[in-house]
């Protein structure tokens, strides 16, 4: 651990224990440290926040998913394995797997390193969540001031703040927002257009990031859209006879993207003490797949769960008669829509690399 050890003397030594259950792959800059991780967003961070609400076929708590995860269990995340939610904490040195907020195992001292408060799903339009079935980032948030008020429960108000001020916060939205709501099912098309579509979701985005603030988050990763036209659910649905990637899909990841950019630069000038980062996730993805012997894949159109071109949550299941691909380490993507545990850890190392500094 790289801790800042005026602040750990804060805390007690039980917490101070629980911080030391992974080895911190990633060297923080002078005395920084970082209490917690909590993640908002959609299913490339869910943990399993979906598991218990049936009013959506977003979820993936069932096999195959997680048969890769210590035990093979599968527990609602959308993947073989770990998620980057996992991946950073473990990079951190906090612990192996950062827990969904709703699970009903969740013990008091796991809400002091942080949880994923995400639901897959989920977008920064609030119609995107609605349509899913799922919590919205409005409803995000309120269930983090219910996480605040629990903290504070346990650790004191003192201790809670010095927790919230030092935890890194990641928003991971916008791809349900374009690949869903806009273009597949079209419901937003009536009213806007490309651009002005991903000014509604930039609007949105900010004020989040705004209410974080508000709620004392002063280190906040901000992640932007992957390129979803690459992915094999819309290459099958819009790619054509070859299942090429959708530019239009692209386009408007590209656009939303260049706006995010200039926002968190925005929001950097305009609230004190903050550090909004903006992180790039569409090129490490893209790069994977347009070029994936480069990392060791062998598949990068096709996930490995049944053909891999359309199956995802309740479709990827036992009982689909494709099954899984032999060996999943050499496929980029698990469903057609989320990646495979080792592709999210070539982009998470790559992002920490990358931005850890900035946090900072």
């Amino acid at each position: 651990m790289h801790a800042d050890t005026g602040g750990l003397a804060m805390c007690s030594p039980q917490w101070v224990r629980q911080r030391q259950g992974a080895a911190a792959r990633i060297k923080l800059p002078g005395n920084a440290s970082v209490s917690a991780v909590i993640i908002f967003g959609d299913s490339i961070v869910d943990t399993g926040n979906n598991n218990n609400n049936f009013k959506t076929l977003a979820r993936s708590n069932f096999p195959p998913y997680g048969k890769d995860l210590k035990g093979g269990m599968p527990t609602g995340r959308y993947s073989n394995g770990k998620v980057p939610s996992d991946l950073i904490v473990e990079a951190l040195g906090i612990k192996e797997l950062l827990p969904a907020y709703l699970d009903p195992t969740l013990q008091p001292k796991d809400l002091l390193t942080g949880v994923v408060i995400a639901a897959g799903g989920a977008g920064y339009d609030p119609l995107t969540a609605q349509v899913a079935g799922v919590a919205s980032l409005s409803d995000q948030l309120k269930q983090f001031k219910e996480y605040i008020k629990k903290v504070k429960a346990i650790a004191g108000e003192e201790r809670t703040n010095f927790i919230i001020s030092n935890s890194l916060f990641f928003v991971v939205a916008g791809s349900n927002d374009i690949s869903n709501t806009y273009f597949l099912t079209g419901i937003r098309k009536l009213e806007y257009d490309v651009p002005s579509y991903t000014d509604l979701m930039i609007k949105y985005a900010s004020e989040f990031v705004k209410d974080l603030y508000g709620l004392g988050a002063r280190r906040i990763g901000v992640l932007n859209s992957p390129p979803i036209g690459c992915v094999p659910s819309q290459r099958t649905v819009a790619g054509g006879v070859l299942r090429e990637c959708d530019e239009k899909q692209n386009q408007a990841s590209q656009l939303f993207n260049s706006k995010l950019s200039a926002e968190a630069d925005e929001l950097n000038k305009n609230l004190p003490n903050s550090r909004v980062v903006y992180i790039d996730i569409y090129n490490p993805l893209l790069d994977l797949i347009n070029n994936p012997t480069k990392y060791g894949f062998e598949v990068a159109n096709k996930g490995c769960c049944g053909s891999g071109i359309i199956e995802v949550t309740k479709l990827c299941n036992q009982i689909q008669p494709a099954g899984t691909c032999s060996d999943d380490s050499k496929y980029v993507f698990w469903d057609s829509y989320h990646p495979t545990e080792r592709a999210y850890k070539i982009i998470v190392q790559q992002i920490l690399d990358k931005y850890t500094n900035f946090f900072f």
